[in-house]
């Protein structure tokens, strides 16, 4: 079973209905249901006028990843009682921003040159113009696009959470969990180090596409990107986790209060492997 095959779609569909329904007296996650149909056809080219996705990394696999740590973040919240608590729909927004944070990679039809990875400078906005266009018709309010629209520009690797507007407490830890879900629901994937000369081939087409100097390039190499992976969990990942995203990461812990946290392990193992090669 592929992270990205119909199989995938079905556990986190289930896994995600039966964490919902626990956290909100039994509710149904309808909205969520119809999104994750939605996005899944988007990414394979079955959705109006989107081709199928043809990022290395960034594709349905990596979404799904960050919609399932969005989804174990909200219920570690809900577990320690954390305030405040998500309501339901507000629980229902945040997956959905997870689902359609990346969708901005997406290319449209008569789109015929290179991946959708050239759009990586700008795909955030992409992104939240998908979910402006998408979710009205659904029965999304506009006061509940601001709060997708904000939880997506949470992810942006250069977002200043202080210039991201939140009405209440609630919408700012659901944009504080989606972007610390992004971060940490790749970065603990098994195959994150294999996948990181996928990650730098978009980076390489974005800075060819925004004709970015060679010598003003992040990485020249995979190799590079890979062997840099210690120095960007320790010195711009887990600063930023527990600094403005305040430490959301530690709900994902079992349980929440001195228990393992399984994703964290699973980055520092990755981040050991890099260091032992």
């Amino acid at each position: 079973m592929t992270a990205d095959s119909p199989e995938a779609l079905e556990t986190l569909q289930k896994r995600v209905d039966e964490r919902f329904a626990l956290m909100h007296a039994g509710s149904k996650a309808l909205l969520f249901d119809r999104v994750l149909r939605d996005v899944a056809a988007m990414f394979a080219g079955r959705y109006l006028d989107y081709r199928e996705s043809d990022t290395p990394y960034h594709d349905l696999a990596h979404t799904l990843a960050v919609t399932d740590c969005f989804c174990e973040i909200a219920f570690g919240r809900w577990e320690a009682k954390a305030d405040p608590q998500l309501e339901p729909r507000l629980t229902e927004l945040g997956l959905v921003a997870a689902l359609l944070h990346d969708t901005g990679y997406l290319k449209l039809r008569s789109d015929h040159a290179g991946t959708g990875a050239k759009y990586t400078f700008t795909h955030v906005l992409r992104s939240c113009a998908v979910a402006s266009s998408y979710l009205p018709p659904l029965g999304v309010t506009l006061g509940e696009l601001e709060t997708v629209l904000g939880a997506i520009r949470c992810t942006a690797p250069t977002a200043d959470f202080d210039r991201i507007h939140f009405s209440t407490p609630g919408e700012l830890v659901l944009g504080f969990s989606v972007a610390t879900a992004d971060l940490v629901g790749q970065m603990a994937q098994p195959d994150y180090i294999d996948a990181l000369p996928k990650l730098f081939a978009e980076f390489e087409e974005s800075d060819e596409y925004a004709k970015v100097p060679p010598d003003q390039r992040a990485f020249r190499s995979a190799e590079e990107l890979i062997a840099h992976t210690p120095v960007f969990w320790e010195t711009v990942v887990k600063p930023k986790l527990d600094g403005p995203l305040k430490g959301q990461y530690h709900y994902l812990a079992r349980p929440v209060h001195g228990g393992r946290n399984a994703a964290i392990e699973a980055i520092e193992a990755n981040v050991a492997r890099v260091r032992r090669s």
